[in-house]
């Protein structure tokens, strides 16, 4: 069940508040200008399915967020508990950075925990099969896919470069709750 946990910069280890209803998780978001949707497939998805199938099962939606928000190129990250690189990608997220775009994830299958520092507040939301993030340009986060990782997420970027990663050098994101296995 996709999950927000708020909490104070001073007390990570109890949030002010858990929220569980997408509605609630989704408004309160927005109020911090990070989107927060679901989106659900035009066809059945088989397991193991190539980056094209999957991208012609949301092709509707991802069309109409890249008009909407100018998004210019999309792809496909699969990572399962197998992948032989799994610590070190695992490790290249967990510290806060910032991007110079918007970040989106579409979860096609699976989960990760995506943590935002805005302000005072580190809000935690786990994402999960059919949820859809976008996290503005320029805000901290930080994100974890857990140790044995298990998700297939749409991504889509303003910079044809793709992931481009700016770190804060703020040691915040190891005070905070990581991904429960």
């Amino acid at each position: 069940m996709s999950s927000l946990s708020v909490y104070h910069v001073s007390s990570p280890d109890i949030p002010n508040k858990v929220l569980t209803h997408f509605e609630d998780i989704a408004s309160t978001l927005a109020e911090k200008g990070v989107r927060f949707d679901r989106w659900e497939a035009a066809t059945k998805i088989q397991p193991g399915a190539s980056q094209d199938e999957v991208i012609a099962a949301y092709q509707a939606q991802i069309d109409r967020l890249m008009t909407e928000r100018g998004y210019v190129t999309v792809d496909v990250i699969s990572l399962n508990s197998d992948h032989p690189q799994k610590a070190e990608l695992r490790a290249k997220f967990l510290d806060e950075h910032r991007h110079g775009e918007d970040e989106v994830r579409f979860f096609v299958a699976g989960r990760g925990l995506f943590t935002l520092h805005i302000d005072d507040y580190v809000y935690a939301v786990l994402c999960e099969k059919n949820d859809l993030i976008s996290v503005p340009a320029g805000t901290p986060h930080w994100f974890d896919m857990g140790e044995h990782p298990h998700f297939v997420a749409i991504r889509l970027f303003n910079n044809p470069e793709g992931w481009v990663a700016k770190f804060t050098g703020d040691d915040i994101a190891s005070r905070f709750p990581r991904l429960e296995d």
